[in-house]
């Protein structure tokens, strides 16, 4: 018997494997696709294959090259004349916008794995947007996605026909530590993710996204299986 199929947009971060596993539990056969966007932790992209491995769907996995994001610049995360943010607030999001958001990234994302999915005949893309914790990304609201499914419906021949594909956000409204309950629950295997926005061999743990990360561990009572330089 054929599974049900479901794209999950992998970045090798705690997230978007998180989603791996939920998305397993969950029944679905698993098309992981990565996005390399000119990123300076492009090791997250080889901590993805990694991922994809572990959960035996190398072979088709798709690594997604976007690298005019990197000549557009605008953020930390593709411009190196920008630099990290190590001491961001931790709180609730609040109105300001991190000079780590990629602009236009998850639109462009989804845009590429609605094709994909259509393709394939998936009736699912899951992705690790969060809406809580420090982000205050606009592309990781509630309303964005609700907005570009509606678009979806309209765009593809499968939403015209009756049967659009839906985008699943499992963890868009959990903190970071409620997050790793549930991926110590499936038995995510965290110790193949990174998460720092520098890239190195060995997560700085000073950036936002390491320091959060480190955080819902510790909230956890549960130690980080990754080095950290700090």
């Amino acid at each position: 018997m054929s599974m049900k199929k479901a794209v999950v947009i992998l970045s090798g971060g705690l997230d978007s494997t998180t989603c791996m596993g939920i998305a397993r539990d969950q029944g679905y056969d698993i098309y992981p696709i990565t996005f390399d966007y000119g990123q300076r932790q492009k090791r997250e992209i080889e901590n993805a294959r990694q991922v994809a491995a572990y959960y035996h769907t190398a072979g088709r996995h798709k690594v997604i090259s976007l690298g005019f994001l990197k000549e557009f610049g605008g953020s930390a995360l593709t411009d190196e004349s920008i630099d990290v943010p190590e001491a961001g607030h931790m709180g609730p999001v609040d109105s300001d916008i991190p000079i780590t958001y990629v602009p236009g990234r998850n639109l462009l994302f989804l845009s590429i794995a609605t094709s994909y999915a259509e393709v394939i005949g998936a009736e699912a893309i899951y992705i690790g947007v969060n809406a809580l914790d420090y982000s205050g990304y606009p592309d990781c609201r509630p309303e964005f996605i609700r907005k570009v499914e509606e678009v979806m419906a309209l765009a593809t021949r499968v939403g015209v026909e009756g049967g659009p594909i839906r985008i699943e956000t499992p963890l868009i409204h959990w903190t970071k530590a409620e997050i790793i309950r549930e991926g110590n629950r499936l038995e995510v295997p965290y110790h193949l993710t990174t998460s720092c926005y520098n890239g190195q061999e060995k997560a700085c743990g000073v950036c936002d996204s390491c320091r959060l990360r480190l955080k819902g561990f510790e909230e956890n009572g549960s130690k980080d299986p990754i080095p950290y330089r700090v």
